[in-house]
């Protein structure tokens, strides 16, 4: 308890932090203007309106001469917090003054005619720190009660600066809370804080706050034993809105559609995750037939051969030896390709610098396009990443050309994969001469479950699989366009691939 002669004074409610403020007698609504007393780069916090300016100008003289103030806070940018500044700042009389706000609040505070610059936190990092080591750290709480309002915190003293935050209403003022101090609060949140979801979204960054002390501009000033359950309480209380009866049946009837709404995206999500894992099955399977087709038909032509050539007795040890040779490598080539279905199908999601060339040539190894001529036109560029996805994105893509070069019956296929790099962008395209995309369609491609392959070739889901990893586990973007030649005639499609450096 806080002698009402100790009011007179200054008092320091943390280390170099002191109340500058003064009671006003009959006024439940009282302000609480602080000084952080920190050499020429002091700082006032909140000074309050007219109706205290002589007080307090006398309790700033009692700690520090009022040229040793830089910087004054205003945590919002009503008259009872910010009125004074003008006065104050003929006192002051500082070049280098600055007013600390945010650029919302920034606008209105300048009707106020006062002329310092300002220090927004929103372009200064939420942070300032003074050359004396003094720093403070700023968190928004928008529309609690003002669209730019904040909090300020010092982390070595643990205090809160939480402008109308924690305020409360008291017919029978105490200069610091109690336990009862919640019901005090509950009258001023109910009235000023718009929302009880905006209210609360601001007191979850603050309870994740490491807090000793919290200094509101109104009410009491509150020790660490009370801030907890105040915090808990708080979040209970229906404010602003929510006190209108109608508003609260409105809500409670909006809630109930999101969730049925949630249940369907869950029960969707489900189905797309059962479907893609069918997708990826048949991918693999497809794939690995593709790659087993030629090794097995030159096995099967070999093993006919000298059995053609045994019978017939004609087949020579060295033509034998020759041909087992062929099969050894032909076979050792269908159980390489195995291990590396085996290994790329793995489900590790391991992040580390890879080489993209490296990726390209190990996509290029699971799907082989014998019959394309493919130029690569690649420098050694790193990534940090999981080389797998970007493996998968590519196998995809370069699956889609091999499946269109047998649709269309193309001749001489060609493909170039070109990677390339800028200050920002890492740059991977993979263009081919293959007639190209029907522009009809060029929108919907990554489009899930579209496909203009016949079913049993595709279920639409690959692009929009290769798409859904460069976006979010890349952290990249993918596009498509045709490629034309000199008379406009679309000869191909080319698939870009950018990732941010």
């Amino acid at each position: 308890m806080i002698h009402r002669d100790a009011l007179l004074d200054p008092i320091e409610i943390a280390k170099n932090i002191f109340w500058i403020g003064m009671k006003l007698e009959n006024d439940p609504f009282q302000c609480l203007p602080y000084l952080i007393k920190n050499g020429d780069e002091s700082i006032l916090v909140d000074p309050g309106s007219m109706l205290e300016f002589d007080e307090i100008v006398r309790k700033i003289k009692l700690l520090v001469s009022i040229h040793d103030i830089k910087y004054i806070i205003l945590h919002h940018q009503d008259p009872d917090l910010a009125a004074s500044v003008p006065e104050l700042e003929k006192l002051i009389n500082r070049d280098d003054l600055r007013i600390i706000t945010h650029s919302r609040m920034s606008l209105l505070i300048k009707h106020y005619m006062i002329t310092s610059p300002y220090y927004e936190i929103d372009k200064e990092g939420y942070r300032l720190k003074c050359k004396s080591g003094l720093e403070l750290e700023f968190y928004t709480t928008p529309y609690c009660h003002s669209p730019g309002a904040f909090v300020s915190y010092e982390p070595k003293t643990k205090t809160l600066f939480s402008g109308d935050i924690f305020g409360g209403i008291e017919h029978s003022w105490s200069f610091y809370a109690d336990s009862s101090y919640f019901e005090k609060a509950r009258l001023f949140h109910e009235e000023y804080m718009p929302s009880k979801d905006i209210f609360n979204y601001s007191l979850d960054k603050i309870a994740k706050l490491d807090i000793d002390l919290i200094a509101p501009q109104h009410g009491s000033i509150i020790k660490r034993e009370f801030i907890a359950d105040l915090i808990k309480d708080m979040k209970s209380l229906d404010c602003g809105l929510y006190i209108d009866k109608g508003y609260n049946e409105e809500l409670l009837d909006t809630i109930k559609k999101l969730q049925k709404s949630q249940q369907k995206i869950k029960e969707q999500s489900a189905m797309l995750v059962e479907q893609t894992k069918r997708a990826e099955l048949s991918e693999v399977m497809q794939n690995i037939a593709h790659q087993w087709r030629q090794p097995l038909s030159i096995i099967s032509t070999s093993v006919g051969i000298m059995r053609e050539k045994n019978r017939a007795s004609t087949l020579a040890k060295e033509e034998l030896e020759e041909r087992f040779a062929k099969l050894e490598d032909k076979i050792l080539y269908l159980s390489q390709t195995i291990e590396d279905f085996l290994d790329y199908y793995k489900p590790t999601k391991n992040i580390e610098l890879f080489s993209i060339k490296e990726a390209i040539h190990k996509a290029l190894s699971i799907i082989h396009i014998a019959e394309a001529s493919i130029d690569i036109e690649a420098s050694e560029i790193s990534y940090l990443g999981c080389q797998n996805d970007l493996v998968q994105v590519l196998v995809s893509l370069i699956s889609n050309i091999n499946d269109i070069i047998g649709i269309r019956d193309i001749k001489n296929p060609k493909v170039l994969i070109k990677l390339s790099e800028n200050d920002k962008i890492i740059s991977l395209s993979i263009e081919d001469n293959c007639g190209g995309i029907d522009e009809a369609n060029l929108s919907k491609i990554f489009d899930p479950y579209f496909s203009t392959k016949h079913s049993s070739m595709g279920t639409g889901l690959g692009l929009h699989i290769a798409r859904e990893i460069v976006t979010k586990s890349l952290g990249g973007m993918i596009k498509a366009i045709n490629i034309s030649n000199n008379s406009g005639t679309i000869i191909g499609a080319k698939f870009t691939i950018e990732l941010d450096k």
